[in-house]
């Protein structure tokens, strides 16, 4: 008996030790274990990992509007052929205007049925067949964002759903690119298929713009941050410092009433009792008159008034008659001094000008010429 218990009590130390030995852990850095290396992409699910199928069947419906009917009628039998190869069965009722997705017996794909669900509501939601077929890849996930109802006003909701597609579509390409993903905007929903990674960006930069944020802010960090994921360096470190911190810049200013009422300073008695009729009368005295004398006074106040507006309005009427003030004539100002001509001086001048013709030779040069003119004469002779 000794000996079985010593040997059962060796046994379960044994154990004890075995228990409280830990692996050893190897030598490898956390950046190494937290990054997935390049290149690497999940095994494809095959007929192998499932080879007994599904136990249950499984289905999806969804409607879809009026508009859309001509397209997926035309478009059906290549949908039925992409499902028909993850054996999903899918049915177009185009009386209730539904799609249905169910699975059979020769699936064996379980997560295939949510994305053939995937498909028909991305098909629903205006998406082309050409887009919504590339959820059926392993690798490719879809998010259908509902904007309706996150702004009231009807007219900021178009304005803010219309920042986010951009003039031409400009921004919502610029999202595309930057995010490896597509994205259709239609009526209140936002559509969008791609990486898991770029559907988390879609996801706040829509949620950003219809909350009021201009999505170029978003577009901004999501440029810095694909350069700054080039660099192996980096990977491990915080972003923070290099990403821009934008200001809010909303003033909402108050609009001011036209009419502001100021506020009584605060007492704790009441106002003062306004008098009555009677206190005035007894106060000017006219409560002890008689009848007469009170209509007499009445009378005389009517008559004073009456005087005042007559007053008023024959001013009035003379006011036309009243000549209108005539301008100050201004009177011419005296030469000065200074500038005085000289007349007589002016008169010699017109003088000498009128005595001598343009060309004309002088008093001088007339008589000497004369002169010669008969001694010229006498010569001849």
């Amino acid at each position: 008996m000794a000996s079985s218990s010593s040997s059962g009590q060796a046994n379960a130390e044994g154990k004890s030790e075995f228990r409280n030995k830990k692996p050893k852990p190897e030598n490898r850095d956390e950046s190494e274990l937290l990054t997935v290396p390049d290149g690497w992409k999940e095994p494809a699910f095959s007929k192998e990992d499932n080879p007994r199928g599904l136990l249950e069947e499984s289905s999806f419906a969804t409607l879809f509007p009026k508009y859309r009917e001509a397209y997926l009628k035309e478009c059906w039998p290549l949908v039925q052929k992409a499902l028909n190869e993850h054996h999903i069965n899918a049915t177009l009722d185009l009386i209730e205007g539904s799609m249905t997705v169910c699975t059979t017996k020769k699936t064996f794909d379980p997560y295939i049925i949510i994305r053939a669900r995937d498909l028909i509501k991305l098909l629903a939601r205006s998406v082309s067949f050409e887009q919504a077929v590339r959820i059926l890849q392993d690798d490719v996930a879809c998010d259908i964002i509902k904007i309706g109802s996150l702004v009231r006003n009807k007219e900021r909701f178009v304005k803010r759903r219309q920042r986010l597609i951009g003039p031409k579509g400009s921004t919502l390409k610029a999202l595309e690119l930057l995010t490896n993903c597509y994205i259709m905007v239609q009526g209140n929903t936002v559509s969008a298929i791609g990486p898991f990674s770029g559907l988390k960006e879609v996801r706040k930069v829509v949620l950003d713009t219809m909350k009021n944020i201009h999505p170029i802010y978003n577009i901004k960090t999501l440029m810095i941050k694909r350069e700054l994921a080039k660099d192996s360096e980096l990977r491990s470190q915080s972003w923070e410092r290099f990403l821009p911190q934008f200001k809010h810049k909303n003033v909402n200013k108050r609009k001011e009433p036209k009419k502001k009422t100021v506020k009584k300073e605060y007492t704790p008695f009441p106002p003062p009792q306004p008098e009555s009729q009677i206190d005035k009368e007894l106060a000017s005295g006219e409560y002890f008159l008689k009848a007469s004398q009170k209509k007499r006074q009445k009378m005389e106040a009517i008559k004073a008034k009456q005087a005042e507006a007559l007053s008023k309005r024959q001013e009035e009427r003379n006011k036309a008659f009243i000549p209108p003030k005539e301008k100050p004539v201004v009177k011419p100002k005296e030469a000065s001094t200074e500038n005085k001509i000289d007349v007589a001086a002016i008169k010699e001048k017109v003088k000498k000008a009128k005595n001598k013709k343009l060309g004309a030779l002088s008093a001088e040069e007339v008589k000497l010429k004369m002169e010669t003119d008969e001694k010229k004469k006498k010569k001849k002779k």
